[in-house]
């Protein structure tokens, strides 16, 4: 759901969306594209105008358009999963890795596409194109705030439907997630399956249970005891930047592994002079996950945020009243990739829905990803089940 942050992982690119691409080697080149709806109809039945989201493509759409894998992002990502805006980038999409000509995600095969979500949290990013609470109202000519109606995993899916359908898709060779957007993945097998072929969740979760929706509380707090969030009332006045702040701490920890920080702060002592001496003084290793949060703030908001935890506290995959229904739908062959050390989507989470689906009599794959970074894993050491997931890609149905 989560991710990035820190300046040295290679994911650090929050950048957005784009269209179609050419290869220069390793090197992928993309365009950012914009899709619009006059009108689009939530889950719960509401009513948004004027809708716009921003999606990029890499590789070739071929002719009987059934060779198309759609990424599905994570919380605090957007529509940039692989190559570059232009040769000079030096950030390049967070799937790099797996994504692009001879990778696992080939793109000599597979037209690849990816869509922003409603909300996307980087709305301030010149990268993003996304409708959500901080974008103007049509009826009132001013930012919606809270009256934005919320939205739910089932919404983005159903944007990314009506993006694809504009271009003449109505077949998934693969959909493809992680975190928030292996949420994304599975209720798009589970909601449309004679559309999606193969499902693959990584650092996934079938349904937001009880401990996950407590967690996910503790980002919306810190923004809703900032003075300046007035109830979402704020675009005209200062911004509730320390509140959203604290989330993004908040969310960064909860992201990664002991491991990295005790890597990344190797000089850290418990006794350290300032605040053994000042109550008010904090810890280097504070003031690190401080800064790095603050920065990120700048190009996000702070009621996005508060209704991507919201659509991630609703998920339950097929938006049934449990799992035993909605999972049953799915038709699609599915692979889960969770992190075995994630203190987020911990792996529990994925392994329910992967047994649910076998009881079902379902074809399921389970597989862990390890590494020092907890949660994201899924991003940085994801190439380490590159060839299973190339293999998986390439099956026959």
């Amino acid at each position: 759901m989560y991710l990035r942050f820190v300046k040295k992982l290679s994911w650090l690119s929050i950048l957005c969306f784009a269209s179609f691409i050419h290869s220069t080697e390793s090197t992928l080149l993309t365009t950012k594209q914009q899709f619009e709806l006059a009108q689009f109809t939530t889950f719960a039945g509401k009513t948004i105008k004027q809708v716009k989201v921003g999606w990029e493509s890499y590789g070739q759409l071929n002719a009987d358009k059934s060779n198309v894998i759609l990424i599905t992002h994570y919380f605090t990502g957007n529509s940039h999963a692989a190559g570059k805006y232009h040769s000079s980038d030096k950030n390049v999409g967070y799937w790099d890795a797996i994504i692009g000509p001879n990778k696992a995600i080939d793109t000599n095969k597979y037209f690849v596409i990816s869509v922003d979500s409603l909300a996307n949290l980087g709305v301030h990013n010149p990268k993003v194109i996304t409708t959500g609470p901080a974008s103007i109202n049509p009826d009132t000519g001013k930012p919606y705030g809270l009256s934005f109606p919320v939205v739910t995993i089932r919404d983005f899916v159903n944007v990314q439907k009506a993006v694809l359908e504009s271009l003449g898709i109505s077949k998934l060779h693969a959909v493809v997630g992680a975190s928030m957007g292996s949420m994304q993945a599975l209720d798009w097998a589970a909601t449309y399956p004679n559309w999606v072929e193969r499902m693959v969740s990584v650092i996934g979760s079938g349904q937001s249970d009880a401990w996950t929706t407590s967690l996910l509380e503790f980002w919306a707090m810190p923004i809703k005891l900032d003075p300046n969030w007035n109830q979402g009332n704020y675009y005209d006045n200062q911004f509730p930047i320390k509140g959203l702040t604290q989330a993004l701490m908040a969310i960064t920890q909860q992201a990664l592994a002991p491991a990295y920080f005790n890597q990344q702060n190797p000089q850290h002592t418990p006794l350290e002079n300032a605040p053994l001496n000042d109550i008010r003084q904090q810890h280097g290793v504070v003031k690190w996950l401080t800064n790095r949060a603050a920065a990120r703030a700048q190009q996000m908001d702070a009621n996005h945020l508060l209704y991507l935890v919201r659509a991630c506290q609703l998920y339950l995959a097929g938006h049934q009243d449990n799992l035993s229904q909605g999972l049953p739908k799915v038709k699609a062959p599915s692979l889960f990739l969770p992190s075995s050390n994630d203190l987020l989507l911990m792996p529990y989470l994925a392994k329910e829905s992967h047994q649910k689906l076998l009881v079902a009599g379902k074809r399921s794959s389970y597989l862990e990803i390890e590494g020092d970074l907890g949660h994201l894993n899924g991003i940085n050491h994801i190439q380490q089940h590159g060839t299973t997931l190339a293999t998986f890609l390439a099956t026959e149905i």
